[in-house]
């Protein structure tokens, strides 16, 4: 029996289990539809050719910053190019667009770790986002390795480290199976001493507390994939408004069909169909 669900989508939620199994769910508008069980059957995406604005709900003919509308990418602080580029965050000088925004989500706590996606990278994230950082990366290892008072310090130290690893995931290659293990808590005691200079910089400018190394264990993700594809082609629903496919598994943010994949981040705020095969 074919089910149909309608809805405006968000990023997919996920949760980790005890042990390190993910657990993915496809938002559509207020219904959140359960993707695990799903994979092996046939499902199918139908774009509504609608697009509403996930912060003010306005319909708009195209999504800016992942689910927005034009006015809204422009004046809100969690559209602001510092959100990409952490080091340029401008809270102290009192340019953020909105400032009490800024106080609950980037003068907090944040994280610095290396993570496995396709390979080694460093990352950060604030308070609050461990583990769903590393899912939405495809992250198969992650650790942190630092916590910092504010984002922009956490930009900083993730600035000084990608001057050795690399601190973006070649989502081609996650997508084609798990990067071979790496020990992350020796690849730490080998990057630390190497940024030290840098570390006592940021401490010189904003606190001896501004930067706290973290000796943590390492977190294992295992996500829930049937079989990797050999060749990476990717749905684009602007281009073509319906995808179909046996879902064959979900990493990071993409749905992997038989037939290719879809990030589906990329399309928060879209309306969109979604028929599926029920047991």
């Amino acid at each position: 029996m074919t089910k149909t669900e309608v809805g405006a989508i968000r990023k997919l939620t996920a949760q980790l289990d005890a042990d390190g199994n993910i657990d993915y769910q496809l938002p559509l508008g207020e219904f959140s539809l359960p993707l695990n069980g799903l994979i092996g059957r046939k499902i199918s995406l139908h774009f509504a050719n609608k697009i509403t604005c996930c912060h003010c709900g306005r319909n708009t003919k195209k999504s800016y910053s992942q689910g927005y509308c034009f006015p809204c990418m422009q004046k809100l602080a969690q559209c602001d190019m510092c959100i990409m580029k952490p080091e340029t965050c401008h809270h102290h000088l009192g340019t953020c667009r909105e400032p009490q925004w800024g106080e609950q989500h980037c003068m907090i706590p944040h994280y610095v770790y290396l993570a496995n996606t396709s390979g080694l990278k460093v990352g950060i994230t604030r308070q609050g986002q461990i583990p769903t950082r590393w899912i939405d990366q495809g992250a198969t290892q992650a650790l942190p390795i630092f916590k910092v008072n504010t984002r922009l310090q956490s930009g900083l130290v993730e600035i000084a480290l990608a001057e050795f690893i690399a601190d973006k995931t070649n989502w081609r290659a996650m997508l084609k199976g798990n990067a071979e293990a790496i020990d992350l808590e020796a690849k730490a005691k080998e990057l630390k001493p190497l940024i030290s200079d840098k570390l006592a910089d940021i401490r010189l400018t904003y606190g001896e507390d501004s930067v706290q190394s973290l000796d943590l264990p390492v977190v294992d993700l295992h996500f829930p994939v049937r079989e990797y594809l050999t060749k990476i082609s990717s749905f684009n629903l602007d281009k073509t408004p319906e995808v179909s496919g046996t879902l064959m598994g979900i990493k990071g943010q993409y749905l992997i069909f038989d037939t290719g994949v879809i990030n589906i981040r990329k399309y928060t705020s879209y309306h969109i169909h979604v028929e599926y095969e029920e047991e």
